[in-house]
């Protein structure tokens, strides 16, 4: 008995070793592309294609970061990525809780059909409905605006509605119908008191839809043409060239921009998980 319990003890303490390699080999595939862009962006051009295992080359350079700054409309780019980024926060947010709110927490009829068929939209691709879509936009004079990309969002989405609509299922319905007895309205409750008590998943949606818009690299390349409209995901694509690419500048700006949505993950890692592991507590 005694050694069956020494070898439990010797188990459990080899076991957080064992997750942490466990962890690291199931991350090394997306680490690779990862040490391979930091690395190309500070080498030089005679070195970027060649065989290393130095994720920091010697010598190092910050050329590709001078030009990038200097040679190319980084910063015109950059602010454009802002306000597309902060506008489709913005409109995720507002455009999507009134309806999470209406599906979870109001009684009306049919509710669970329409919001059934809500559900049903997630499994129409993107590509389906971009032609008629792009047509209606060229319609309403929207090309090369950032009209196409931060209007739709306001109208709502599919898995952002349903994952909000989880978190407000958990809701005391106590706490709601007082404030319905005290004489509040559905949209002051939405705002001062279902909202602050889901801020994780508002939080979490805010943080997709931020991510998205940011990476974003379709949207851009259809419905912005001009330079001065291109957002940083689009414009770094103008560096790689039919017969040759500018590999430096290209990592050492994708280099910069992940670098925000990096900080912004890492500040708001608690609320996301939080977020996402509480969003199905009532079905």
């Amino acid at each position: 008995m005694t050694r069956y319990k020494q070898s439990c003890r010797r188990a459990v303490a080899g076991a957080p070793l064992a997750w942490t390699l466990a962890v690291f080999a199931v991350s090394l595939p997306f680490l690779v592309p990862l040490a391979w862009l930091i690395s190309t962006a500070f080498k030089p051009d005679a070195k970027i294609f060649s065989f290393s295992l130095e994720i920091l080359p010697r010598p190092a350079t910050l050329d590709h970061f001078h030009r990038v700054l200097r040679e190319f409309p980084f910063f015109t780019y950059m602010r454009n990525s802002v306000i597309v980024t902060a506008l489709t926060v913005i409109a995720a947010v507002a455009g999507t809780c009134p309806v999470a709110y209406s599906c979870a927490c109001l009684q009306w009829p049919d509710r669970r059909l329409v919001f059934s068929l809500l559900m049903l939209t997630m499994m129409l691709p993107a590509q389906v409905t971009m032609i008629p879509v792009f047509l209606i936009f060229r319609q309403l004079g929207w090309i090369d605006t950032f009209l196409p990309l931060i209007v739709p969002v306001f109208l709502g989405n599919a898995f952002f509605i349903f994952l909000l609509r989880q978190f407000f299922l958990g809701l005391p319905e106590v706490l709601i119908e007082s404030a319905r007895i005290d004489g509040a309205s559905e949209p002051r409750i939405l705002v001062c008191i279902v909202i602050p008590q889901c801020l994780p998943a508002v939080l979490t949606v805010a943080l997709f839809a931020g991510m998205g818009a940011w990476n974003d690299f379709m949207g851009p390349l259809i419905y912005l043409m001009s330079e001065k409209n291109k957002t940083l995901a689009l414009g770094l694509q103008s560096l790689m060239g039919q017969f040759s690419s500018e590999w430096g500048m290209l990592m050492a700006g994708a280099l910069i921009m992940a670098l925000p949505a990096t900080i912004v993950f890492l500040v708001a890692q608690k609320y996301f998980i939080q977020g996402m592991s509480l969003s199905g507590i009532k079905g």
